[in-house]
């Protein structure tokens, strides 16, 4: 059994590559692909799980190997564990407190601005949309108490910003409930 503590992801901006990156990535180490699959643009992604040595392993081996297109990267050791079933499309939330939306221009970079997020404060991960009819684009959202979702939005937005893919932060203090079925 595949420890998943820490996940990793390659983004592409060529499917050949990105498929290659993908067999790089399980031929290197014990990982698990979570995801890996063509996303909006014409880009790929490879987000892969499993104990930190062996994502890391798996990422840097195919980021080094890679001959064209590696947009971004990241490894995430110890991610928050409302991460996965975000990804997954199934983290619950039966009403909506503040919201706070997050965009960016690249995946690898909205996932670690979302596992900042989550970490940075006392937030619940509404949901996580991964460039698939966004153009390329990504974005969470988060809910909670208006300072924790003003917190954890600037947490997220420094980490997209260092790389220079932050496309907005918004933080609504009294969302409408309708909000909530347009979401998940």
């Amino acid at each position: 059994m595949i420890v998943k503590n820490s996940i990793g992801l390659i983004e592409l901006g060529s499917i050949a590559s990105g498929m290659q990156a993908a067999d790089i990535m399980l031929k290197t180490s014990e990982v698990e692909i979570l995801v890996s699959r063509t996303i909006c643009s014409g880009k790929y992604m490879t987000l892969i799980a499993g104990d930190v040595a062996a994502v890391n392993s798996s990422v840097n081996n195919a980021v080094d190997n890679i001959g064209f297109g590696v947009i971004d990267s990241f490894v995430i050791p110890n991610v928050h564990p409302t991460i996965f079933p975000a990804i997954a499309g199934h983290n619950e939330v039966e009403m909506l407190e503040s919201l706070g939306i997050v965009e960016s221009y690249s995946v690898a970079s909205l996932i670690e601005g979302a596992d900042a997020a989550v970490k940075a404060a006392k937030v619940k991960l509404v949901e996580l949309r991964l460039a698939m009819a966004l153009g390329g684009k990504a974005f969470f959202s988060v809910t909670g108490e208006v300072s924790a979702v003003t917190s954890a939005a600037e947490a997220a937005a420094n980490i997209i910003s260092e790389k220079g893919l932050l496309v907005n932060k918004v933080i609504i203090a009294n969302p409408r409930q309708e909000l909530l079925s347009e979401m998940i």
